[in-house]
C-alpha cells in the first residue's frame, strides 16, 4: 500500500527530516518551472513586438541545475 502522506515515511513513521528535504526541493522545481514559463512568454512577445512567430519549439537548458525544458 502506497503512503499517501509526505510527513510519513514508508513504514508510516513520521520523517520530518525527510519532508523538509522533499518540499524544499519541490518547492524550487515548482519555483523553476515558474521561471521557464515566464520566460518563454516573454521570448513570444518579443517575437511578436518584432513582427515574427515561433514556428518550432524552445529548448533551454538551466545553468546551475542542468535540467532541460523543452
Amino acid at each position: 500500500m502506497t503512503n499517501k502522506n509526505p510527513r510519513l515515511n514508508g513504514s508510516g513513521c513520521k520523517d520530518p527530516t525527510a519532508y523538509e528535504a522533499i518540499s524544499h526541493i519541490t518547492k524550487e522545481e515548482h519555483e523553476l518551472n515558474q521561471t521557464v514559463h515566464k520566460l518563454i512568454e516573454l521570448v513570444k512577445e518579443l517575437l511578436a513586438f518584432a513582427g515574427f512567430e515561433m514556428i518550432g519549439r524552445i529548448q533551454i537548458k538551466h545553468k546551475r541545475s542542468g535540467k532541460e525544458f523543452r
